[in-house]
């Protein structure tokens, strides 16, 4: 890829579409905000057959599927790809899972206890991303770590009142 496409296949700006009732613990908050502010800083993201971005992605889960909203920089609608939410259900929860120990853990184990569960959180928050790249693909290109960062934002949204 040159230098311009490179700039111009990319979120420019990304919204989530959540129930605000829903009350998320520091954790899963500061894992919200990192990733959106990762995302924004740097992302692969390429709509497929369509016009380049930048992108304006909007997620949000809509009747049980994951809808991804996508606008031109401008706020022009250009496309909306919905995706059913049962393939991801098993890794949400596991991540879930995983992070909830972790976060106990770094309160109260050792390094390499701390460590050992990090390394599981990640491999579940890649096979996370190694889905959602699946599922997307034909439709949606984009490289890992920004289908990482955009699966956090998959779990945060899957967080129900």
């Amino acid at each position: 890829m040159d230098g311009s496409s490179e700039k111009r296949n990319r979120i420019c700006k990304i919204d989530l579409a959540e129930n605000l009732r829903v009350r998320r613990n520091a954790d899963i908050e500061h894992e919200r905000a990192v990733a959106m502010f990762d995302l924004l800083d740097e992302n692969n993201f390429e709509l497929v057959g369509g016009p380049p971005g930048p992108y304006q992605l909007t997620l949000a889960i809509e009747e049980n599927r994951l809808a991804f909203d996508l606008r031109a920089e401008t706020g022009d609608p250009i496309d909306k790809h919905v995706l059913p939410l049962t393939p991801f259900r098993t890794t949400i929860k596991d991540y879930f899972t995983v992070c909830e120990s972790y976060y106990d853990a770094i309160k109260r184990l050792s390094p390499s206890q701390i460590e050992a569960l990090d390394m599981g959180r990640r491999a579940v928050h890649n096979d996370g991303a190694q889905l959602l790249r699946e599922r997307l693909d034909g439709k949606i290109a984009l490289d890992l770590n920004t289908a990482r960062r955009l699966f956090t934002l998959i779990c945060v949204l899957h967080i129900r009142a």
